[in-house]
């Protein structure tokens, strides 16, 4: 057996599938194939633990304590596992070969590969990774169940971002699949607002495995609702027809323009623009987003100044991400609700107008391989708004002006109501 061909075996394997790539390729160099006739003990119970196995073919039977009346049988098949997780350091049953058989065998002196920090990177602790790969990390809890947090300094706005619901839910997807089939598109729906100060449980629905597709359906709960939910679909690279009418519109080099940084304080002091804006703009607390973005076309408008209804800006995440395909598509996810569905409120925005806008669905389609750490182009338009929801699409570009990803949001737009009195006992 060749490497390639091991690797893509331990990516259908689904205690292996939450790991990172990198570890599941260490595991490939060092398994070692071992071969069974039918009928042969592959190891017997009290035997001394050496290591996991992995079943490539055939089946095998595997039985509970000799000494219990009702002793449990069942049949192992393909990608299925054994001898990880016992108590002790021996086997707590008989395994047996029910056909030829033939297993990958982790010894124990490998095992540690099986135990990550994070689910994206074995080589690199997750508190020195990228803000946004830290957001996009997740806890296994079970074999289909992952719990997400807000961490302190992610983008938030008084709930859980919608970004951080997309990325998290699509990270848990991909952490059920082989890695080597990478989503290719997604749809969303936003249910309840969500408490950034409890976790997040994404329960994963594995829906269809196929040789070269796969789907799953997340769940994402709080305090037993359900609060979100994506689904997603899957594919294995392959060859085939290649075309692009779509081109990248002419705009400025984004090493050309200005940071929110550094045009937050350009505004701060800019006399075109009306002092009240300027001095909220200074006092407002200033929270750093985990993606660096360059408006194209950078003006004296405000939140409260009528405009086109599009808008382009260059964005990527902050820090070098892992080389994880599968990462950087969860980062554009993440990313790509920021400002989307803001694009909406351009033409009626106006003085003193107090606007609410909550995403309801989203969806993305992923058309090429893409790095969310080098700079890409998102060109947003709003073609229609209509009693309270708004419409948007996206297209997204690389520095080669190749079309790797497109979006539509739905979102509710709609003046924001104003407080009610507060209601004083008259004496």
């Amino acid at each position: 057996m060749n490497t390639e061909s091991v690797v893509e075996f331990l990516g259908n394997v689904p205690l292996l599938q939450k790991l990172p790539s990198s570890s599941l390729k260490k595991i490939a160099q060092v398994v070692v194939l071992k071969r069974y006739g039918k009928g042969d003990y592959v190891v017997r119970e009290d035997q001394t633990w050496d290591g996991c196995y992995f079943i490539f073919q055939g089946e095998a039977q595997v039985s509970g304590p000799a000494e219990e009346d009702n002793r449990s049988e069942f049949l192992l098949k393909q990608y299925d596992y054994f001898g990880l997780g016992i108590s002790g350091n021996v086997h707590s049953a008989d395994i047996v070969a029910m056909s030829q058989l033939t297993c990958l065998v982790l010894l124990r002196d490998h095992c540690h590969f099986l135990q990550t920090n994070s689910i994206w990177q074995s080589d690199t602790a997750v508190d020195k990774c990228p803000l946004v790969e830290r957001i996009l990390q997740l806890d296994p809890l079970e074999l289909n169940i992952f719990r997400g947090v807000t961490l302190p300094d992610a983008p938030k706005f008084g709930k859980v971002f919608g970004g951080q619901f997309v990325g998290q839910a699509l990270a848990a997807a991909s952490k059920t699949v082989d890695f080597l089939k990478i989503v290719h598109s997604l749809h969303s729906y936003f249910l309840l607002v969500g408490d950034i100060d409890i976790p997040i449980i994404y329960q994963v629905h594995r829906i269809r495995d196929g040789n070269n597709f796969a789907t799953r359906r997340v769940d994402a709960v709080q305090k037993g609702n359900i609060v979100f939910i994506l689904l997603a679909s899957f594919q294995k690279e392959q060859q085939g027809f290649d075309h692009q009418e779509s081109t990248i519109p002419s705009v400025p080099d984004p090493d050309t323009l200005l940071s929110l940084e550094e045009l937050r304080e350009r505004r701060i002091t800019d006399p075109h623009l009306p002092r009240s804006y300027r001095n909220k703009v200074a006092t407002a607390n200033f929270v750093p987003w985990p993606i660096e973005i360059r408006f194209c076309e950078p003006s004296n408008s405000t939140n409260q100044t009528k405009s086109p209804p599009r808008l382009n800006y260059w964005f990527r995440a902050k820090g070098k991400l892992s080389d994880d395909q599968a990462l950087h598509r969860c980062v554009v996810a993440f990313a790509s609700d920021l400002i989307f569905s803001g694009v909406g409120l351009n033409p009626h925005r106006r003085k003193g107008l107090r606007s609410a806008a909550l995403s309801l669905d989203h969806a993305m389609w992923f058309h090429r391989p893409l790095r969310a750490d080098d700079w890409l182009l998102f060109v947003i338009v709003s073609p229609t708004a209509h009693e309270t929801r708004g419409f948007v699409t996206g297209e997204m570009f690389n520095r080669k002006g190749e079309l790797v990803v497109s979006l539509t949001q739905e979102a509710l737009l709609r003046e924001a109501r104003p407080p009610k009195p507060s209601v004083t006992a008259k004496l």
